[in-house]
């Protein structure tokens, strides 16, 4: 198969959040299942010049913006086996800053889903399967429905649209998106782009793809509700048919404790020993006391208050009466910068943040901590528990989307699970699993170890979920032969898209997560009718 990623930002070239890690893991992870797997993506300022000395133009063009005529260029760099083309007009990406800061972020964007379609052609690349990464790529679908579809170099493209977070959906002024695309005013009804008075490019992505996925099935389940829909919940449910959740994997290799370079020492399953000299040289560096006998509860991430930090501010003098320290990592909102620094202050020698973007420090945290705490509002995948479990630490979570697949709380009469958490978004909830957690690392050593050696078992590596996506795209290549009378390529996908590694009795099994009701729902505000 041939595929095109759209996207925003992907690892190694540029990161501001888990979207660059899932493009950057995945595309490789297909192209050596044998698939031509290419993807385009923004020629950004922050892009290392080590990459940038790599690229060789392609071809150059002008892309017309309602009344603007803008340069484009197309730069190329072969990695891994896959094809990364770069969207070059300096004036859009040569800025200082990735997302948000000029208001101009619709016409950037629109610039960028305009200039990959143009480029197809001129490139000499067809996909069969053309896969859209979040907002800033959902204009893709709809663009190549309403203005090129027709055109024999782009008729038969079957599009895919990814949902990464919902929250996050691209909502701009319907003038502005008219003027620079030119789109007609038929477009803007609310079956189509418009979303209580603006256009969403999100939505525009959803209404147009052929497929639509999320990053976990939890997720995918939640997001066709009130509470989590983002007021597309009643879009979701009217394309139910087509909404299929793909848990994420990590990079196994890149977080390995065994080949770790990172780490002060490294370790594996059958010697765990490792893990107490790298939790040693953690409070070293942070400035905690030397305390081996003590848990440490590790939080990397975004501050902010989808990650549950709210929670976390109501009791963190409950959390410190008890016998553990607390080390946090992450950049984000004030308030909980001026949290953690409170909290580093008034327990010195017990409490540590630093609010930098630190890869090397955050494999240190991750392999030296005891505990990792997520206790998210919501979370349509997270990558940090799985990572957390690969290196023996074990998570604490709130039961929501990818939180929700990949941790069971621990069952003291069946032994089953492989973490702890909690179901209701509530402070003291969080404070009790914090404490039971507590009573198994003083009191109960086997039980302890039997819980690392789950996590760090656990198969979360991209094969799975490259097998989940490439089911889907045969999915829509075998209609589009049925369509078209020609015989088709493989047996129609399945709908399931859940990992083999949900946790069960004996760690990652083939297990259905324990059905759980939905929160109580935030107060009511208007929906879409579709």
């Amino acid at each position: 198969m041939k595929i095109l990623f759209t996207v925003s930002e992907c690892v190694p070239f540029v990161k501001t959040g888990g979207l660059a890690d899932v493009v950057g893991a995945l595309a490789p992870v297909l192209a050596e299942k044998g698939h031509d797997v290419r993807v385009m993506l923004p020629k950004y300022a922050a892009i290392p010049e080590n990459y940038v000395n790599q690229m060789n133009h392609v071809v150059d063009f002008e892309v017309e913006l309602g009344w603007r005529r803008q340069y484009c260029g197309i730069e190329q760099l072969d990695m891994n086996g896959v094809t990364f083309y770069f969207v070059d007009n300096r004036y859009y990406f040569g800025r200082n800053y990735i997302y948000g800061l000029g208001g101009d972020e619709y016409e950037r964007f629109a610039f960028f889903s305009r200039a990959v379609l143009n480029a197809l052609p001129l490139i000499g690349f067809k996909p069969d399967i053309l896969h859209a990464h979040d907002w800033q790529a959902g204009l893709i679908p709809v663009l190549l429905n309403a203005h090129y579809a027709a055109l024999p170099a782009y008729s038969g493209i079957k599009t895919v649209m990814t949902i990464h977070n919902l929250q996050y959906q691209g909502i701009f002024g319907i003038k502005e998106v008219q003027d620079v695309l030119g789109l007609e005013d038929a477009m803007f009804t609310n079956d189509k782009l418009e979303c209580f008075g603006a256009a969403n490019f999100l939505k525009g992505g959803i209404v147009y793809s052929d497929e639509i996925t999320t990053v976990s099935p939890s997720y995918a389940e939640e997001i066709q509700t009130a509470y989590y829909g983002e007021r597309l919940d009643g879009l979701l449910r009217a394309k139910k048919a087509h909404v299929t959740g793909v848990l994420n994997g990590i990079d196994m290799q890149e977080y390995d404790p065994m080949e770790d370079g990172s780490i002060a020492r490294t370790y594996s399953i059958a010697d765990i020993s490792g893990k107490a000299d790298c939790k040693r040289a953690l409070q070293e560096q942070l400035g905690l006391q030397q305390r081996p006998d003590v848990p440490i509860i590790a939080m990397v991430g975004r501050l902010s208050n989808q990650k549950g930090l709210d929670l976390v501010d109501y009791v963190i003098a409950d959390i410190m009466r008890e016998e553990v320290q607390l080390v946090c990592l992450g950049m984000g909102d004030s308030r909980y910068v001026n949290l953690f620094s409170w909290a580093e202050q008034n327990y010195p020698g017990r409490v540590a943040a630093r609010f930098v973007m630190d890869h090397q420090l955050a494999h240190q945290i991750y392999a030296g901590a005891d505990m990792f705490l997520m206790p998210s509002q919501y979370e349509p995948c997270g990558l940090s528990q799985m990572i957390a479990m690969r290196y023996g630490t074990i998570p604490l979570v709130r039961e929501t989307g990818g939180l929700r697949d990949t941790v069971l709380s621990y069952n003291e009469f069946t032994g089953s699970g492989n973490g702890f958490s909690f179901f209701n978004y509530n402070a003291h909830d969080m404070l009790h699993t914090i404490q039971r957690a507590l009573h198994y690392y003083f009191n109960k050593k086997d039980v302890w170890q039997i819980l690392q050696e789950r996590g760090m078992n656990a198969d979360f590596s991209w094969e799975q979920s490259a097998e989940t996506y490439i089911n889907i795209y045969h999915g829509l290549l075998n209609a589009k032969a049925a369509e078209s009378g020609k015989p088709t390529r493989k047996p129609p996908v399945k709908k399931s898209a859940a990992k083999d590694n949900k946790p069960s009795d004996d760690g990652p099994a083939k297990n259905k997560a324990t059905e759980k009701k939905t929160p109580a729902k935030k107060a009511a505000r208007p929906k879409e009718a579709n």
